[in-house]
């Protein structure tokens, strides 16, 4: 008799990321393939960053645990960093160091929220926060993130499907994976309902560093007591190429972190020390290589924009920014899983389906452009219209 499997978990799609790489062709003799599957930057992280790993690594303490929201210069940094980005005042305590965003999600969902409750989120959605939603039992109300002409979600419409069970509002912006920027003003009015209703506001800001200017994304973090609303979440994953090594972080009141350090330490008590260490010297040491990257990041977005103006392409680009494109096929009526698996085994263009993003996202692909050089760029069009 084999195990028994929890009936929440088995009803989550496999992860996508490792679906859509089992498409690819391994046939000898293969062209170049165009990966814009998963959102990772195609370099690596800065010489000066990989020499500080290696130093870190033969530290006598790094090997051992540290306090379960991080140790605190960094964390002590990270607010110095978010007050002067943001126009704000954030203090350390403010702050918690995660294994990853992913992590700070899960944590942050399992203080507020319980199986049977609901959260409001945006279609489409980031996956990971859809499955792990799923798995707690937790009641998806979706509200469509774009509508024609208009790249964001509605603060109404949200806020008349709050009833007694909701515990939260779920944004990520820059958005995964439209790419669109929320505007300020949009982010307040999504904070209004969630005061009025005393419920979270959850914001993703993993793709922050990637806005197309340096004005504050919005200035929820001065408001008066955002401490009992607003939750920001983050990854430096992007910003340093640091995927692999797994840190993100929360800010939130410290009534909600309080919460939030039990369910971190049953996780994995505390984030990885070398990770922590090698942020704290980006942090300080790595703003001019930073703003580096960001102008690579923005040429490459413009060079994926400008690559469907293509009189012949007859795939229609709905939205981009920060990592991401999110595009309308021209097979009507196809699977959107259909035609990314095409895509890849036929025209060697990695993409992934928009039904992995959520209901109603069958006409769309999403391309994660981050991990292709500029000078590559001009393949989308071509391999684009010869699927057509």
């Amino acid at each position: 008799m084999s195990v028994h499997i929890s009936p929440l978990v088995a009803q989550v799609e496999f992860p996508p990321i490792a679906e859509a790489m089992s498409w690819i062709k391994t046939e000898p003799g293969n062209r170049e393939l165009l990966n814009m599957c998963q959102a990772v930057p195609s370099y690596p992280p800065a010489e000066i960053l990989q020499d500080e790993i290696a130093r870190l690594a033969h530290a006598p303490s790094t090997g051992g645990y540290t306090d379960i929201f991080g140790i605190m210069p960094l964390r002590e940094a990270y607010a110095a960093h978010i007050s002067a980005d943001y126009g704000a005042r954030i203090e350390a305590r403010e702050v918690s160091i995660t294994t990853g965003c992913n992590q700070a999600f899960a944590a942050a969902i399992m203080s507020v929220a319980k199986a049977g409750d609901n959260v409001i989120i945006p279609v489409p959605y980031y996956f990971n926060h859809q499955m792990w939603l799923t798995m707690m039992g937790i009641e998806i109300r979706a509200i469509p993130a774009f509508s024609e002409g208009v790249s964001h979600p509605s603060p109404e419409l949200a806020a008349s499907l709050i009833d007694g069970r909701t515990r939260a509002i779920v944004l990520c912006s820059p958005n995964n994976p439209t790419g669109a920027i929320y505007p300020s003003v949009i982010l307040n009015q999504f904070y209004d309902v969630a005061q009025s209703a005393g419920i979270a506001l959850m914001l993703d800001e993993t793709y922050k560093d990637f806005r197309p200017d340096l004005v504050p994304p919005h200035n929820l973090l001065a408001r008066e007591g955002w401490q009992n609303t607003l939750i920001q979440l983050y990854s430096f994953s992007k910003i340093y190429a640091l995927a692999g090594y797994r840190l993100g972080a929360i800010i939130a009141g410290k009534d909600l972190l309080h919460q939030v350090a039990k369910v971190l330490d049953t996780m994995t008590v505390c984030p990885p020390q070398i990770s922590q260490r090698a942020v704290l010297f980006g942090l300080t040491e790595l703003n001019d290589w930073k703003a580096e990257k960001k102008a690579v990041m923005r040429g490459r977005l413009e060079a994926m924009r400008e690559s469907f103006n293509s009189p012949d392409l007859k795939y229609k680009l709905v939205g981009s920014g920060a990592y991401f494109a999110y595009v309308k096929h021209p097979f009507a009526g196809e699977a959107s899983k259909s035609v990314a698996m095409r895509l890849a085994r036929e025209n060697d263009l990695l993409c992934l389906p928009g039904s992995m993003f959520g209901p109603g996202q069958e006409d769309y692909l999403r391309f994660a452009f981050a991990n292709v050089e500029e000078e590559k760029m001009t393949l989308l069009p071509q391999r684009l219209i010869e699927s057509q």
